[in-house]
């Protein structure tokens, strides 16, 4: 085994890792193929060891399913005890998170790690749970099944006819630690099912039926043990790339097929795939952008996007490598991938092309070590290259030709000037700095060009004799031929930086982009503001028309944005569209999927689901987009779900929170309103019963006190009406502020007039200064405002205590105070007071809206209201109204017609 040393950068990363994992706990996940292979048994089986060797170990929570084997194991093991959640008039006992972050144990066991906690938990699912104890640095135990995986949930609905709804991200499996594979053969689960070691025998029969068939069962075991190999198999590249070892491991199977624009390509193609289906082995189709001096075809691009589009649906990992040298690049990539077999394609060209230019087949076969290498040719009935379509694309700009003819012409002239100072090595090199400076910005054939003009100059104007072509001297030819090849070396090798230079900058344009795009993604939340950003971004990067479908409530695609930018969709794109949205797959313009749109589809898919549809319509009809703008537009879509992923669990959460908020108010509402209707009503029934009762005589001020107790309790069930009525309208905007300048000493005057009855016994203090100015307010609503704060004064304090009302101008706001002398509010609660529905512990109080009123009311009048406790006893309420501007007074000729 030959190793080397890993990179500094992933050693970096490897030790940045471990450092973190330190702080996290450990997460081990006994891994099943289906329920009852004996999970939770394996799990409760090693805690008791681990418990044994003096593990401090807690049971979170273990569901028994009623299995008494699996019930006897958890004599002995501490028990977190459950939660209990009411949710439809059911109670629900759900593991208590809470709990066993106080109890902090060294391993807790948690399972059925896909299930979905109740409605009201901090988390929506379990495992959100589990991370957060990991988080807490605390080890944890935990089982799950195959088919809760998410990449696996199609497959197992079409394997078993039954969708699976709790699922979870297989990023929550790629972070075990540890993976136990608990394996049994769907014959020995069979007959524990059969057993009632399962189910109970009511739900095993259906079972029997339906899911615990045999063929699903191997089926799903399949998945299990492939899944599990693919995790070993990770970590087994994950070491390799660690330690830094180059030499392949043949532990499981992997094919890579090197394609290009070639016709023949396609064989090389399907005999990939026929040997990745005969070996079950994952395989990539790769293709190298190595700098050329003839820059590929659209028609070559074209063929090349077709054939990566067909290694992909044939199940392949389609790759694109850049680099200067093919060969190398294929093998270090084989190598990253622990590669075991290589096909590549038979050369056709002749052999006298291989010893001057090099054979790229020679180099891999040589270089590939312990990697097997296929040589497959193409069927001789495939179309081979037409041999008229090369010479069209060395066709170069005038330029260039015009170019490099004025740099040798330039530079001959000035070596002639500069002939009595300069040596012939010196003229020599003079003109291979020309050549290097037409092969730094021209293409191969002009810099050919300079490098045969500028030795036929040196021939002609300064080797012996001069103005000939002739040579004397058979030494010069020598320098002819040591100049031509240092030329065109250097001509060759600037003419590749450049292309790699080239090549930098188009991988650095599209991650800029990306980036770019990213960051715009971030800043925005709603759907039609990502879209807008979305649209405008590849408008701009891609020159093209976009359009946006996503799903709506119902399910139906709509375009939340339309523009200039955007292009119309006629039935024939809708359905196209439709169509990738239900399948999750590419297709229209280009692909082999509906090909006869006029748009590209792509679906905008995550984990979880598909979240909407990307179209882009070329400016130029009928353009195909080659790989590498397909590769683009993937990334770009990819960045896209996840956004609009973000932006609908917000949109749900916000629904959530919403509802449980409604719901949580109907219900004190409902409680409340029932409770303090019930207490009047019964009152003036009882009132009401007494007087129509004719065999109890009832003197005359009897009959008063019976009149007068149904009039009281009238009065307060219209009032509880009111204020509920009062705060649907304020919650609503129903009611409206109408400003008016006004005096608080007449609104002062109302309310004390019309509460004279209640504050007969009460002595009350109002001191507000004569010379008080007018204040802009809403006479009707302030005066409710005071009605509430001198109501819940009365209530709330001894009969006979004071109360006082003051008025006064403070800087630019007139402050009202009201202070009164009872027990004053219970510390930490003098802004909870004023939330709806919180009342105070008085009998016979109100339902607990009259100060939020008063709140919502000052609030819309731009003012501020608050409550404090007195010195010696007693609450204050204070609210402020902002004086702005000034009062306009009428003209005497229009007050004298109001008058009149």
């Amino acid at each position: 085994m030959e190793e080397a040393g890993p990179s500094p950068d992933l050693l970096l990363a490897q030790v940045q890792e471990e450092e973190r994992r330190k702080k996290e706990g450990k997460l081990k996940i006994f891994f099943g193929a289906a329920p009852g292979v004996g999970k939770t048994y394996a799990m409760l089986n090693v805690a008791r060891k681990k418990l044994a060797e003096g593990a401090d170990i807690v049971v979170g929570i273990v569901e028994t399913h009623g299995r008494p084997e699996t019930g006897a194991m958890l004599e002995g093991l501490e028990i977190i005890p459950r939660r209990e959640v009411e949710y439809l008039g059911t109670v629900l006992r759900e593991f208590d998170l809470d709990a066993a972050l106080a109890r902090r144990p060294g391993i807790i066991l948690v399972d059925e790690l896909a299930h979905t906690n109740a409605p009201g938990s901090r988390h929506k699912k379990r495992w959100q749970d589990v991370f957060e104890l990991l988080a807490a640095g605390i080890n944890v135990y935990t089982t799950l099944n195959v088919q809760h995986l998410e990449s696996l949930n199609d497959v197992v609905a079409q394997i078993t006819g039954v969708r699976v709804r709790e699922t979870l991200p297989d990023s929550v499996l790629d972070r075990a630690d540890d993976i136990e594979l608990i394996d049994l053969p769907p014959d020995e689960l069979l007959q524990r099912l059969k057993e009632g070691k399962v189910y109970i025998p009511e739900v095993a029969i259906h079972a029997r039926e339906n899911f615990f068939r045999k063929g699903n069962l191997l089926a799903l075991r399949e998945l299990a043990l492939r899944r599990t190999a693919e995790r070993v198999d990770d970590q087994m590249l994950k070491y390799r790339i660690g330690k830094g070892v180059k030499a392949i491991w043949p532990a499981a199977e992997r094919i890579m097929v090197c394609i290009g624009a070639n016709p023949r390509s396609i064989r090389l193609i399907r005999a990939a795939r026929r040997m990745a289906a005969g070996l079950r082995a994952d395989w990539i189709a790769v293709t190298v952008e190595a700098p050329s001096t003839v820059k590929p075809s659209k028609d070559d691009l074209r063929r090349l996007s077709e054939h990566m589009r067909l290694a992909e649906s044939l199940g392949a990992e389609a790759v694109i490598l850049s680099g200067h040298k093919a060969s190398e690049e294929i093998l270090n990539y084989a190598r990253s991938r622990n590669v075991t077999k290589l096909i590549i394609g038979k050369p056709t060209h002749p052999r006298w092309k291989d010893r001057i230019f090099g054979s790229l087949l020679d180099e891999v076969v040589r270089g590939s070590g312990d990697i097997d290498v296929y040589v497959i040719t193409g069927d001789s009935g495939e179309p081979s290259p037409s041999p008229i379509a090369r010479p069209q694309q060395r066709r170069t700009d005038a330029k260039e030709w015009f170019f490099s003819i004025g740099i040798v012409a330039a530079f001959t002239v000035f070596v002639i000037i500069m002939r009595p100072y300069l040596t012939l090595v010196d003229v020599a090199m003079t003109y291979l700095l020309g050549i290097v400076l037409v092969a730094s910005r021209t293409s191969k054939w002009p810099s050919l060009f300079a490098t045969m003009s500028s030795i036929t100059a040196l021939d002609f104007f300064f080797v012996p004799p001069v103005y000939t072509f002739s040579v004397l001297d058979m030494r010069y030819f020598f320098t002819f031929i040591v100049m031509f090849f240092v030329a065109f070396v250097i001509s060759k090798l600037t003419l590749r930086v450049r292309e790699q230079a080239n090549a930098a900058r188009r991988r650095e344009r599209r991650t800029a982009a990306l980036y770019r795009l990213s960051r715009e993604l971030v800043h925005e939340r709603g759907i039609p503001e990502l879209s807008s950003t979305i649209i405008k971004h590849l408008n701009e990067v891609l020159s093209c028309k976009v359009v946006i479908l996503v799903p709506d409530e119902k399910g139906a695609l709509t375009v939340p944005v339309t523009g200039k930018e955007t292009f119309a969709l006629d039935q024939r794109e809708f359905s196209v569209a439709h169509w990738v949205f239900e399948h999750r797959q590419r297709a229209g313009l280009g692909t082999d999927t509906l090909p006869g749109a006029m748009a590209l589809y792509l679906p905008l898919a995550t984990s979880m689901r598909t979240v909407g549809v990307l179209g882009i319509l070329p400016n130029k009809p009928a353009s195909i987009f080659d790989q590498e703008h397909i590769q683009l537009l993937e990334s770009f879509a990819n960045q896209i779900a996840v956004a609009f992923e973000r932006a609908f669990l917000a949109e749900e959460a916000q629904r959530a929170v919403l509802k449980a908020e409604t719901e949580s108010l109907r219900n004190t509402l409902l409680s409340s309103i029932s409770h303090d209707l019930r207490t009047p009503l019964a009152a003036i029934t009882g009132a009401a019963t007494a007087l129509f009762q004719r065999d109890i005589n009832i003197d005359q001020q009897g009959m008063h006190e019976l009149i007068s107790t149904i009039y009281e309790e009238a009065e307060h069930l219209n009032e509880i009406i009111r204020n509920v009525l009062d705060m649907i309208r304020l919650e609503t905007k129903a009611i409206s502020v109408k400003k008016e300048w006004q005096s608080i000493e007449e609104v002062v005057g109302v309310v004390l007039n019309r509460l004279s009855e209640k504050l007969k016994d009460r002595e009350l203090k109002v001191d507000i200064p004569a010379d008080l100015p007018l204040v802009p307010f809403d006479p009707l609503l302030i005066e409710q405002v005071l009605m509430n704060l001198l109501d819940n004064a009365i209530r709330y304090t001894p009969a006979g205590t004071q109360i006082n009302l003051t008025a006064r101008i403070k800087e630019d706001v007139l402050l009202v105070e009201l202070a009164d002398r009872g027990k004053g509010i219970p510390a930490g609660d003098e802004e909870r007071i004023f939330e709806k529905f919180v009342r105070g512990s008085v009998a016979g109080g109100g339902i607990g809206l009259g100060l939020t009123i008063c709140r919502a009311i000052v609030n819309a009048h731009g003012g501020r209201i608050w409550a404090e406790n007195r010195p010696g006893g007693g609450a204050v309420f204070k609210f402020t109204l902002p004086i702005e501007g000034k009062p306009s007074m009428p003209e005497p000729e229009e007050e004298m017609r109001n008058v009149a």
